[in-house]
């Protein structure tokens, strides 16, 4: 009897953990999800009249980005390769806000040809430009090279935003004060640059070479941030957080993961939001070089603050590109 009753006890205690794991889970769920959706811009500023350019902004969050903007009254330009998604986005969101200034043009980050056009196209039509947000990326791509030769990561993610702010750079300028807005990852921490297998045809890893790419855009922001002082356009990087969207649809398996764990991650509302705050916020008036991540300054990894790495990289693109960029 003592036995059968010892074994009941087990068996109850074990049935009440049972119980009691998911209404824990269900106490705590909007804790966790208050902690998963990070920082929010609380700016109220207004962009009547401000012009922005916002790659990739047909999904995710450069569309919630696109929308936010839009809401504030900027004219914004969604650069995409989709042209048929970025027209069904734009229609929404000028549905939705009010704004009829929202304007597709084509940009395939992954052909030099296409960004030129696309800046040749934007300055004909565009006198001013006040916001630049490098939102568009790929990310754990087998391996493949764009139209000029590079390898996909490093050429969509680096230098296509690369080639590309340096033909819009006159127009920022002109503009001022006007900002750049890089969008990196967490990921540079796993990052390095490899200048003796640059495209990854000795060694790849579609992970680390997403890495690679998230690194670079760090250390791009942080030599283009030193070449602008003085001429009131900032540029600054941030890490959107862990978002659930389209970006990982190169991967089975992490597609998988994410609808698994969506709850623990963030939408792409909660994750555009340090992107807006950094093309908006007041107090990032004249603050250059730096990496947000939840709305506030975050740490980067030592080989993101590598200023010989940074200008090396600088110039390497430089000559990837045919261009000359002082």
């Amino acid at each position: 009897m003592e036995r059968a009753a010892g074994m009941l006890t087990c068996w109850g205690a074990a049935l009440g953990a049972a119980v009691s794991v998911p209404v824990l889970f269900l106490v705590a769920a909007p804790y966790i999800r208050r902690y998963v959706a990070g920082g929010q811009c609380k700016s109220t500023a207004k962009l009547d009249g401000k012009v922005v350019v916002i790659t990739g902004a047909n999904t995710g969050i450069g569309k919630e980005t696109a929308r936010d903007l839009a809401r504030r009254g900027a004219r914004v330009i969604v650069a995409c390769r989709d042209i048929q998604k970025a027209e069904a986005a734009a229609s929404e969101i000028r549905a939705e806000t009010g704004n009829q200034d929202v304007i597709v043009k084509k940009l395939d980050l992954a052909d030099t040809k296409s960004i030129r056009e696309f800046a040749e196209k934007f300055l004909a039509e565009e006198k001013e430009l006040h916001i630049l947000i490098n939102n568009a990326g790929v990310m754990l791509c087998p391996y493949s090279k764009t139209a000029d030769g590079f390898e996909m990561h490093l050429g969509v993610n680096h230098l296509g935003h690369f080639l590309l702010t340096f033909l819009l750079l006159e127009r920022l300028k002109q503009s001022a004060p006007a900002r750049i807005v890089n969008v990196s990852s967490l990921a540079h921490h796993g990052g390095r640059i490899r200048f003796h297998d640059l495209q990854g045809e000795k060694c790849y890893n579609r992970g680390l070479a997403y890495c690679h790419s998230k690194l670079a855009n760090v250390l791009f922001t942080r030599e283009l941030a030193r070449r602008l002082q003085g001429t009131k356009v900032t540029a600054n990087a941030l890490h959107p957080g862990s978002v659930y969207s389209e970006l990982v649809r190169h991967s089975f398996v992490m597609t998988w993961l994410w609808k698994i764990f969506s709850f623990f991650l963030k939408t792409p509302w909660e994750g555009a939001q340090t992107s807006i705050y950094c093309a908006v916020a007041e107090e990032l008036d004249s603050v250059t070089g730096q990496y947000f991540s939840d709305c506030q300054p975050a740490y980067v990894s030592p080989w993101g603050r590598d200023d010989e790495t940074a200008k090396k990289l600088w110039n390497v693109s430089c000559q990837l590109l045919g261009i000359h960029w002082d």
